[in-house]
């Protein structure tokens, strides 16, 4: 896979940049934010959330070719299907373990460098992304506007499947495929963290 070195200096740059937010806020619930700015701060706000995400980015990246495009693509695709759910309160069972659980799963097909058929990869990725959505869409707040809050988690996510991607198009052009394997096993220890904690 043959990148650009301004396409790497840029992925790298975005990766900085998207994760900035991070540092000014804390998880939904508190503050004064409304509309877009609470739907985009929501996934950047939860480690869960940008582990999971940034992990659907690696993944892609480490797989390449369509996989690179198609898996987040599903992923944020069916996010807005779990987040429409979330929005209209219709339950779904086991939310946050699902969550968890996607951390963990996705730490692990990264560590062992698991390339599955990009149809297969999409439906994996497309289940966990039910729980982010649904998770994001029932914490939205009465007073916000739908279509705006959607749009935040929408360009949150994207932007950290593109962190993902980002770094793992750079790791692999350095030569250094084992190092997205530790990060996919860093994110199952902290899948782990998160799950006894």
């Amino acid at each position: 896979m043959k990148t650009s070195p301004l396409f790497t200096r840029g992925a790298l740059l975005l990766a900085a940049a998207t994760l900035l937010p991070t540092l000014a806020h804390a998880h939904v619930g508190t503050g004064d934010t409304h509309g877009f700015s609470h739907g985009f701060t929501h996934p950047l706000g939860g480690l869960d959330h940008l582990l999971a995400m940034i992990a659907v980015g690696l993944w892609a990246a480490q797989m390449g070719g369509r996989a690179l495009w198609a898996v987040p693509l599903s992923f944020v695709s069916v996010m807005v299907l779990g987040g429409a759910l979330g929005m209209a309160h219709i339950e779904i069972p086991f939310v946050e373990q699902g969550i968890l659980i996607s951390v963990l799963v996705l730490g692990v097909l990264i560590a062992a460098s698991v390339r599955l058929p990009v149809v297969a990869s999409s439906v994996i990725v497309g289940l966990f992304a039910i729980f982010h959505g649904f998770a994001h869409g029932a914490e939205m707040p009465a007073s916000t506007s739908g279509v705006e809050y959607a749009l935040g988690f929408v360009i949150a996510t994207a932007l950290l499947h593109s962190v993902g991607i980002g770094l793992g198009i750079a790791i692999q052009k350095l030569s250094q495929p084992l190092v997205v394997r530790l990060a996919g096993a860093a994110i199952v220890v902290c899948g782990v963290f998160l799950w006894v904690a």
